[in-house]
């Protein structure tokens, strides 16, 4: 029967595996409003079928429910109507599940690989003698997350300089999605003197976002490029931090622990936040 198929298909579109949550959200809202719908017009087609099988209207005249008359057509037009509408909802029903797929399936691969770097990251944390690799040949290291379609950009091509200025206002004021789009909008020219210094701010953007998997790589990025560079010391308290929020508390005891040796003098700042990021983690010693 049409109605335990919708039925089923729209339970099934509610209880799915959880997406992001604001799509989440967003897709169970669609269900449960087309649940409703179907609920709605199977109680409409059943009070019609229920007034054709008593003869229509109360008349007082039974007539059999296979054959009325001719004053019935009425009748027969608003239960076709309602199957209509009923098969629009279903067809609505197997596109939002479609959809709901395809988004489980992405989501899938970016969390498969997205686990994989936080696993290659936590090995090399625990293996100092073979450090990471520095990129080759100056491109942009990649990260995960797309940039923000929200952030509008000027009209004209900023200059490098223009765009970290501008990106580093919008980290103060905690604007982290322009912050993000400025760093990945310099990014883009994987030749940019500049990479360095918008690598570092993209690494802080997505750490202010909450996006501690993604801003993890991504200040590890940052200390590969140049480990003796004017962020190498941030650089690797914010991997430490990043790795404490995803619970790799491990991995980044062992980060706090090697900047000891990689940096005999650390930044007042530095060596306080050193001192926080280890409490937190639970580190020993």
């Amino acid at each position: 029967m049409r109605f335990v198929v919708a039925s089923s298909l729209v339970a099934a579109l509610v209880l799915t595996a959880p997406l992001t949550p604001a799509r989440a959200q967003v897709e169970s809202r669609e269900g449960i409003a087309l649940q409703n719908q179907l609920y709605q017009l199977r109680q409409e087609l059943k009070s019609v079928e229920d007034q054709l099988a008593r003869g229509g209207g109360g008349s007082g005249s039974r007539l059999p429910a296979y054959a009325p008359p001719p004053q019935q057509s009425g009748g027969n037009e608003l239960v076709t109507q309602l199957l209509t509408r009923v098969d629009a909802l279903e067809d609505q029903v197997r596109q939002l599940r479609g959809q709901i797929d395809e988004t489980q399936n992405q989501q899938h691969r970016l969390s498969d690989d997205l686990n994989k770097k936080i696993d290659d990251l936590a090995f090399q944390m625990q293996t100092p003698g073979k450090p990471s690799a520095p990129p080759m040949g100056g491109p942009a290291p990649t990260t995960l997350t797309p940039p923000p379609q929200a952030a509008a950009r000027p009209a004209g091509p900023r200059t490098p300089e223009v765009a970290l200025q501008e990106g580093n206002a919008a980290l103060a004021r905690r604007d982290y999605p322009a912050a993000e789009a400025a760093a990945r909008e310099v990014l883009a020219n994987r030749t940019s003197p500049r990479a360095y210094d918008a690598q570092f701010l993209l690494a802080q953007a997505l750490a202010g976002e909450k996006q501690y998997p993604q801003a993890a790589v991504a200040y590890d990025d940052v200390y590969n490029r140049a480990r003796t560079g004017t962020h190498a010391q941030d650089a690797r308290l914010g991997l430490a931090s990043s790795l404490t929020a995803i619970n790799e508390k491990k991995a980044a005891c062992d980060v706090l622990s090697r900047m000891q040796s990689e940096f005999p003098h650390l930044r007042p700042d530095v060596s306080a936040g050193v001192a926080a990021t280890s409490a937190k983690a639970g580190c020993r010693g």
